[in-house]
């Protein structure tokens, strides 16, 4: 087996990171920023887009849903990627095919040229996540990680959340259009730092991809999500098949995919190796990560709907309603990573996951068609302040939990998890919004009461899957060595 030695040796002092680590390190922060904006600034501007191209929100709710969708089946190919190539080939691939995408967005005359952009950019923005995990795992001393953590957390919190602002504050006055004009410059400039700056920090090897292994996974993940989207489409009237049928397909690939990686992590080939889950601690941490994520894209993609179809607010207010919570989240970051390196996660995730939970219960119960501007504000700074104490947290844990062979694939899990649960529930969220709002209307209701309704319904879905966060976070706790070691 050949190996390329790295260009920059791992860290020898157990308390420093040296200052090549941390411009690498620095480099990957600014470029997720960039690309995690991206993820939720067009959902914001779903109305806007659905008027322009005459769609229904089922449809446009794609603009979001395949975005996390690619990003689910490339996420995986990340752990090849980063045996195969140098993590500076990496890099400028994932950032060539977002900048490329966000051209394609920008100049697209139609739904679907628009839908292929936002594949591309998906397709470099899976890798980033995984890149930057498993840098930070390899560059940065244990007993650093929790703060690291926290920094990364400001990144991964703030980013998408900021998204909405900045895109209703772009739509507020311009044609959806420039959403991508605009991030098209920043994504530029990561690049081009990025074939300046960007250096090596691990080692490669000839290994190969097994082909079936990426084709069952699209299957799986593309049926299951699509399945639920044509829920929607169904209620609309506008449903191609019967959405059991794509079900079917991804439940049965699901399975193929998993027998699979089974038989290939015998011979380290697996594109997932599923020998990470024999960790209980990183099980229980991955499955409060993907319902987080479920609720969470699910409901910033459908408080636009709501807060501007129901409420009758512009999209600007739409994007200063969620950017306190944003704010908040990136801020604590930091303090919650230190208080992991010093109290563990406990103290923590479980206060985070009940403040959650009763954020989410009482969004469901008063955000009707006479809410007012500061309760929704206010509920949703509560929902943050619940999540702020649970992502650093839960990410620390999933990968420590892991023997340090295994930190790509385990990676690679916990961001092909988020991005297929933050799919789902986006997909789930809307089919709920758009049967319960379609019901109101056959029975004569009026189109503020439909909104109404459908946010109410949706929500309150989330209310009930957030108990499994609070029931899970009584299970979570910091793994010691030993257990690393024995699983």
């Amino acid at each position: 087996m050949s190996k390329t030695t790295a260009e920059t040796s791992p860290a020898q002092d157990a308390d420093a990171i040296t200052p090549a680590h941390r411009r690498v390190i620095g480099l990957l922060l600014i470029s997720a920023f960039v690309v995690m904006l991206n993820e939720t600034l067009v959902g914001v501007a779903l109305p806007r887009i659905m008027d322009d191209l005459k769609i229904g929100a089922s449809t446009a709710q794609w603009l979001v849903t395949a975005y996390m969708l690619t990003m689910a089946v490339v996420i995986p190919l990340t752990g090849f990627f980063m045996k195969r190539f140098t993590t500076r080939a990496v890099f400028i691939g994932a950032m060539a095919l977002f900048v490329a995408g966000t051209l394609v967005a920008a100049l697209a005359p139609a739904f679907g040229v628009l839908l292929a952009g936002r594949v591309l950019q998906a397709a470099g923005t899976g890798v980033m996540t995984p890149l930057l995990m498993t840098t930070i795992m390899t560059v940065v001393p244990a007993g650093r990680r929790g703060r690291m953590m926290g920094t990364i957390t400001i990144v991964m919190s703030v980013a998408p959340v900021l998204g909405p602002l900045i895109g209703g504050i772009i739509v507020n006055s311009l044609p959806w259009q420039a959403l991508f004009v605009i991030i098209f410059p920043f994504g530029i400039l990561a690049l081009v730092l990025g074939l300046w700056r960007m250096t090596n920090v691990s080692e490669t090897e000839r290994v190969r991809i097994d082909l079936l292994s990426v084709l069952l996974s699209v299957l799986a993940f593309g049926g299951l999500i699509y399945g639920l989207s044509e829920f929607g489409n169904e209620a609309e009237g506008v449903s191609t098949m019967s959405p059991w049928i794509p079900v079917a397909v991804g439940v049965l690939s699901l399975a193929a995919f998993v027998f699979r990686q089974l038989h290939l992590q015998r011979t380290n080939d697996a594109l997932i190796d599923l020998r990470i889950f024999a960790s209980s601690a990183f099980s229980r941490a991955l499955i409060m990560m993907a319902v987080i994520n479920a609720i969470l894209y699910g409901s910033l993609t459908l408080l636009p709907l709501y807060i501007q179809d129901g409420l009758g607010l512009t999209p600007l207010q739409s994007g200063l309603i969620v950017l306190p919570g944003g704010l908040l989240m990136g801020l604590a970051g930091p303090f919650v990573g230190l208080a992991f390196d010093r109290i563990g996660p406990r103290p923590l995730v479980i206060p985070g996951a009940i403040i959650t939970s009763i954020a989410l219960w009482l969004m469901a119960l008063m955000f009707t068609a006479h809410a007012t501007f500061a309760t929704v504000l206010g509920l949703y700074l509560v929902l943050c302040a619940g999540l702020s104490l649970l992502f650093a947290p839960l990410f620390t844990v999933a990968l420590s939990s892991v023997k340090d062979q295994f930190y790509p694939y385990a990676s690679a899990g916990i961001g092909t998890a988020q991005q297929l649960a933050g799919a789902a529930g986006t997909s789930l969220f809307i089919v709920v919004y758009t049967v319960i709002g379609q019901g109101v209307r056959t029975d004569g209701g009026s189109a503020a009461h439909a909104v109404d309704q459908g946010a109410h319904s949706a929500l309150l879905l989330a209310a009930v899957l957030s108990l499994a966060i609070v029931a899970l976070s009584f299970t979570i706790r910091k793994p010691e060595p030993a257990e690393v070691a024995a699983s």
